[in-house]
This record gives C-alpha cells, structure tokens and sequence, in this order.
C-alpha cells in the first residue's frame, strides 16, 4: 500500500498532492512529537518496528497479494504517535528495500497514519472494559485502519489523474477483501497485549512483583559468628 517513487509527479495535481501530503506529515509529525512522552519512546519505537516488520508478510490472493499493515493496531495504542512511527518504518522500507519513495513519504504517511489516529478516537475507549472488548477494538481498528488507508490512496491517485481512476477502483474492491484478514490479525494481536502486556496499552510500567517476607527461621545471620574463641592466658 505504496504510492511509488515517480508515479503521480507527472502532472501538477499529482505534484500538488506530494507537496500537501509532505506539509501535513511535518505538521503532524511535529504536533505527536510535542505530546510524545520520554518513557513512552520505547512503547513506539517497538510498535514502528512491528509496522516495519508486518510489510514483509506478504499473502497472496486471486491475482495479486497483500501484505499486512497494522496501522490500525498501531493508531489505537498510540495514538498521535502513530505518525512519527509510521514514518520512521516508512522511511526505511523506502531507502532499503524501494517500498514507495522519498518524494511520496509525505502522502504515504498520511494514508497510513491519519486513519490510524482515527482508531485512536473511535476504539480506544474500549480496551478498558476486558479482553472481549479489546478483541472487538482491534478487529474494527484494523478494518478502519486498512480501509481508510486505502481510500485515502486512491483518492490521491484519482485526484492525480484520471488514468488511476481504474486501477484506485479495483484497489478499493481487493482492499475491502482484505480489511477482514487485517481485522482479525490485529484483533488476535491486541487481544494477546491486552492479556499478556498491557502496559504497552495503558503506557504505564510494568508492576513489580511482590516482596516476599521470609520467615525468621530460614533468613541468613546478619553476622557470622566466631568459630574459635580466642584462647585465653
């Protein structure tokens, strides 16, 4: 879910569309980082990661394939934050694998990243009521994530001429397939956090586990006593 290097600069709407999407990445980009808290960086920097990672899981179906996307996973936990985290893992499919473009980072985060702030707002409310809500929360985080990703996709190319007004149709059809695999996926995976991690939801640390008091009886010596006592004259 890409907008390759080259393929909309051809025309001046095409243009228009990567100077607007790079202007509204570097404003939100900067909005996230002002409300990006110090002990949260490793919360998103692990979440960018498993975005960066999710790409290279490629499915086929019909004639052609998708691969995973779980910007609706990473939206309903982070929040804003998604945008510098989808932007950092966009970057790198960019520069080390030739995954959409430098001049089309701009308009990629958008798609991916603006639909993720959207789950944010519209499911994160039900992580707190229990693990079945939380499953229910990633299934509709993942749909609206990868559907509103796609829409946005093919708006810009449909905006950047009519000549991708075609193939954005038949993306919308595929993609809409494909929002139910990604549902269920970042429904298992939020379920699994919700039970196993939730701080990495809830952003708050890890509890510590209790003290144990350990009875008089088995505790060390303070001190260990004299073996011999010194001998005396």
């Amino acid at each position: 879910m890409h907008i390759a290097e080259g393929a909309i600069s051809g025309s001046l709407s095409g243009i228009a569309i990567l100077v607007t999407g790079g202007i509204a990445t570097a404003g939100a980009t900067a909005v996230a980082l002002q409300r990006l808290k110090e002990e949260d960086i490793p919360r998103t920097a692990l979440l960018s990661a498993a975005f960066f990672v999710a790409s290279f899981v490629h499915i086929p179906f019909g004639i052609v394939s998708f691969h995973l996307v779980l910007n609706g996973l990473v939206g309903v936990i982070l929040g804003w934050e998604a945008f510098p985290a989808i932007l950092v893992a966009l970057w790198f499919q960019a520069i080390l694998f030739g995954h959409g473009g430098l001049t089309t980072l701009g308009v990629n985060t958008v798609c991916m990243a603006t639909p993720a702030v959207v789950c944010y707002y519209l499911c994160r409310r039900w992580l707190t009521r229990g693990p079945h809500t939380a499953f229910a929360a990633g299934f509709a985080a993942g749909v609206i994530g990868i559907m509103g990703g796609i829409l946005l996709l093919a708006g810009a190319l449909a905006v950047s001429g009519r000549a991708f007004v075609p193939l954005a149709t038949i993306f919308v059809f595929w993609g809409g397939v494909w929002a139910i695999v990604e549902g269920f996926v970042s429904a298992a995976a939020l379920a699994a956090i919700f039970r196993f991690r939730p701080e990495l939801i809830t952003g708050a640390p890890h509890p510590e586990p209790p003290a144990v008091d350990t009875p008089e009886s088995v505790r060390p010596p303070t001190a260990v006593p004299e073996l011999c006592a010194p001998m005396r004259e």
